[in-house]
């Protein structure tokens, strides 16, 4: 077949699916959380100044903020109770930590019935090791 190296993925295609990766066949979704995710979502750091953020994420036009560590590794999350707060706390006193994710691979449909019945207006978006993909918002799903 003039194939120079060919490699065997372990993990297997729900692994390789959950980091965003391509796919393609007959049972993918046409449209996945990984498609839709909101990628220009603020972010920060733990040392951060809440007062810093605050005026970075309102600026930008969010209501949110993702904590993340240097590898893009999802901490925590300042939603709007922490930003519209007008305490001069650190960002790891402010942010609710361990937000709930979803992998890339989902598909849109599903994530929009996970929203509805929680009653959310947004999921993280986040690879299994935890680096932050995006945040999807309800309305990027209608």
């Amino acid at each position: 077949m003039g194939f120079r190296r060919v490699y065997d993925y372990v993990a297997g295609k729900k692994d390789w699916g959950s980091y965003g990766l391509p796919h393609a066949g007959t049972n993918v979704p046409a449209r996945t959380a990984g498609d839709v995710a909101r990628r220009d979502v603020p972010t920060c750091s733990l040392g951060d100044r809440l007062a810093d953020v605050r005026e970075r994420v309102r600026g930008a036009g969010w209501d949110t903020c993702i904590v993340i560590n240097e590898r893009r590794v999802v901490l925590g999350r300042l939603g709007r109770k922490a930003l519209g707060s007008e305490t001069d706390a650190s960002v790891e006193e402010a942010m609710t930590p361990g937000p709930s994710t979803v992998r890339p691979s989902i598909g849109a449909d599903a994530l929009l019935e996970r929203i509805r019945e929680r009653k959310l207006t947004s999921l993280l978006v986040t690879t299994p090791d935890g680096r932050l993909v995006g945040l999807v918002r309800r309305g990027d799903l209608k």
